[in-house]
């Protein structure tokens, strides 16, 4: 017996009945090698790590756009805190936590630059639509690797393709996650905003406090217990339904007073200007494209429209600014 089979031994004996086991995947499209040492979904979240997409999350929106200051939240980030808030949950309920960390390390690789706002443009501006979950599929079955994917098992693609709020996944991992995401943004939404100045912890309607808790860790931790009490040993994942109708609340007055606030919009329009000036371009323009999209058009006869918003879509909030300075913005000339 090699390592993986005896982690795989150790999970039939300690998981719950309800957890996906990692000798039970449905696989992969493609066949490969079993790894000595690691199981499939550990393999999974190993390959979303080492991805480009994945790194290139350091540098795009949360919430507030090219923010001053260390301590906001990027989208990397945010997948983070959803990992570590899944493993939680996950452990406690003996489900199996390398299924759940590789859907959360995935589940928001297909983001644009600028947040929601990039997203909404590219969706205005495809014929076929766009958004970001579907597009986190699309980059691990086919853009990263020049085409080829990450190979990754049915099950993390169904979490990832699933964690929005009207999605059902086919796990209870993937539930899990579906709630993290939640539990996540909307506190360190909470914590970015009282950072920039846009609320205080006292604004935070009583209906919600009293029920969730008056800082960040006391609702982090009412939430997770939420879950997990909700939870343990059933063939679904919820939450205590006081908690969720409270987080829920909390969630939508946060759109009223954080996302649709004028300080973190105060660009939006800009950003959204130069999606869709970056579109229009590469649309005409489709041979400046890098190579390996180029490939992607000619080689693999893939939709040109589909491809410049994988380009689109891949870029950082830095990078679009950058290239958009590029293609737009006249440069002084120097005779000399």
């Amino acid at each position: 017996m090699n390592i993986r089979e005896d982690v795989e031994h150790r999970e039939e004996l300690t998981l719950s009945k309800y957890a996906a086991l990692s000798k039970n995947s449905l696989g992969r499209d493609r066949y490969e090698e079993e790894c000595d040492i690691r199981t499939v979904y550990q393999r999974d979240r190993d390959r979303i790590l080492h991805s480009k997409a994945f790194r290139r999350l350091k540098h795009k929106t949360q919430v507030f756009l090219a923010p001053e200051g260390d301590h906001y939240r990027t989208r990397l980030t945010h997948t983070l805190e959803v990992a570590q808030i899944a493993r939680t949950i996950a452990k406690a309920l003996r489900l199996n936590e390398d299924l759940a960390e590789a859907i959360a390390l995935g589940h928001d690789l297909g983001h644009t630059p600028f947040g929601h706002s990039g997203e909404d443009v590219l969706n205005e501006v495809c014929s076929h639509g766009f958004a970001h979950y579907e597009q986190s599929v699309r980059i691990v079955e086919f853009i990263e690797k020049s085409g080829l994917g990450l190979n990754l098992t049915k099950e993390v693609r169904n979490g990832i393709l699933n964690h929005r709020t009207s999605g059902n996944p086919a796990t209870l991992e993937g539930h899990v996650v579906r709630l993290s995401d939640k539990i996540a943004y909307i506190n360190h939404d909470i914590d970015d905003s009282i950072r920039a100045h846009i609320l205080e912890e006292k604004d935070i309607p009583g209906e919600y406090s009293d029920i969730l808790g008056h800082s960040v860790r006391e609702r982090l931790n009412n939430l997770v217990h939420g879950v997990i009490e909700e939870s343990i040993d059933k063939p679904e994942i919820s939450m205590n339904k006081e908690k969720y109708k409270a987080m829920m609340g909390l969630r939508t007055w946060l759109f009223k007073k954080v996302y649709h606030n004028e300080v973190p919009k105060s660009q939006e329009g800009k950003a959204k200007a130069m999606v869709k000036s970056l579109f229009d371009y590469y649309m005409c323009h489709s041979d400046k494209l890098p190579d390996e999209y180029i490939f992607f058009i000619k080689e693999l006869n893939q939709d040109r429209e589909l491809v410049v918003c994988d380009y689109i879509a891949g870029m950082t909030d830095l990078y679009a600014i950058e290239k958009f300075k590029d293609l737009f913005v006249p440069k002084s000339w120097d005779v000399y």
